[in-house]
């Protein structure tokens, strides 16, 4: 029913609006929300809010092996995950959209692999590069059609959430190499890559980590942010759907 999929939270709404689809039950549980197919270029193209529709599921409560296999049932073989998150490399001001190469996984808890030990198959994945690296040029080219500049490569943090993170974990995130720092990258690119499915990021910077700014971090300065960088993350969607 659709081969692509985009992965966000409600900022993308309005710009991925269709048929919803009736596949809320998965082996993993409930999705939160139905998901939804639109017709972008012609293609059909799936929507799932990580959060829920409205935004109330905490990063560390998603079910995404739910989400993930709910996507692949519907025939998704690529997936563009849109990711909020901080700056921890101070190249990366609030407004800098990013195409992730690598990430660390600092969560925990979270059901990480359908491979759990219920059924009677056991696979360990090659994880080396979690994100598609093809996807991530059709993305890197789709900004430069639209005279958009990102930053191809860097490594994303991903923490437990849903507090943001003390100035010193930001301190030995930066130590460990980590460029951004998020919530939701993890389990995703795992279980998508377990799955077979391409999986890239696009993550909008909306605020600097915390304590490498000059004030604390308040959610009106993120959705300020936010509510900018999704004009730019909408064309780049769009330009990049077309050349899929």
């Amino acid at each position: 029913m659709a081969s692509i999929a985009v992965i966000g939270g409600t900022g993308l709404s309005e710009f991925l609006q269709g048929e919803s689809l009736a596949v809320t039950s998965t082996p993993y549980g409930e999705l939160a929300t139905p998901l939804m197919v639109s017709d972008i270029a012609g293609k059909a193209v799936a929507f799932l809010p990580r959060h829920g529709s409205p935004h109330r599921i905490p990063p560390d409560r998603i079910n995404y092996r739910a989400n993930l296999w709910a996507l692949q049932a519907i025939g998704v073989r690529k997936i563009i995950a849109v990711n909020a998150v901080g700056g921890i490399n101070p190249e990366l001001a609030a407004g800098t959209l990013v195409i992730p190469d690598q990430l660390i996984d600092y969560t925990y808890g979270r059901q990480q692999s359908f491979y759990d030990g219920s059924s009677d198959r056991l696979e360990h994945i090659d994880f080396s590069y979690p994100f598609s690296n093809e996807l991530g040029k059709v993305l890197e080219s789709a900004a430069a059609d639209c005279q958009l500049k990102l930053t191809r490569g860097g490594v994303y943090a991903v923490t437990q959430g849903p507090r943001l993170e003390t100035a010193a974990e930001i301190q030995r995130l930066g130590r460990d190499g980590c460029d951004i720092v998020g919530m939701t990258a993890m389990p995703e690119a795992a279980l998508a890559r377990e799955l077979e499915i391409d999986y890239a990021s696009l993550s909008l910077v909306v605020n600097p980590a915390a304590g490498l700014g000059d004030e604390l971090i308040t959610m009106e300065d993120i959705h300020a942010v936010t509510g900018e960088g999704m004009i730019a993350i909408k064309a780049i969607l769009q330009a990049a759907i077309e050349r899929l």
